[in-house]
């Protein structure tokens, strides 16, 4: 590869960084030829693009992104893979679930929304977190729970208070 060709993969990197605000640093070194193709197909049914890149290449993607990367220097050794996607936890299921099979891929680091996430250790802790929108659903289901248990109250008590009247009425 030549000095134009990295710096337009750099490029590249860069703007992928950019365009996602989640993905995922993983290592899939020692899977099979037949192992890695599974791990793509269920990346494609689940929304989630990988990538396998070299690590310098990587690291000047971070310097030259305005956001500091610092804290992924750490783990930049050894084989990489990029794993992007909207959902942020997308790539941990996907993880999670080829993990039934093999032992990898391994969890180097997350980036979420501007957070930085190190280590295998946080794979189930980003596998249950929720979308904006499962958050949005849940706060909604709160406020209106409260609105609906005082309908169902003066429906009830409604009811309740006409058969008391009827009873009255009817003993006069």
């Amino acid at each position: 590869m030549n000095k134009k060709e990295k710096n337009d993969l750099i490029d590249e990197l860069n703007n992928m960084i950019d365009d996602n605000k989640n993905f995922y640093l993983t290592d899939i070194s020692g899977l099979t030829a037949e192992q890695s193709s599974s791990l793509r197909r269920l990346c494609y049914k689940q929304n989630v693009s990988i990538k396998v890149v070299k690590n310098t290449l990587l690291k000047k993607a971070f310097d030259k992104n305005s956001i500091n990367f610092v804290q992924f220097d750490d783990i930049l050794n050894g084989n990489t893979s990029l794993m992007f996607a909207d959902s942020a936890k997308s790539p941990a299921n996907v993880i999670k679930d080829f993990r039934k099979k093999s032992d990898k891929p391994i969890l180097k680091g997350a980036h979420i929304e501007d957070e930085f996430y190190i280590g295998d250790n946080n794979l189930s802790m980003l596998a249950n977190l929720k979308s904006k929108n499962e958050l949005i659903a849940d706060i909604i289901m709160l406020l209106q729970s409260p609105a609906k248990n005082v309908v169902a109250s003066l429906q009830s008590s409604s009811t309740k208070l006409s058969g008391i009247v009827q009873a009255l009425s009817d003993k006069k």
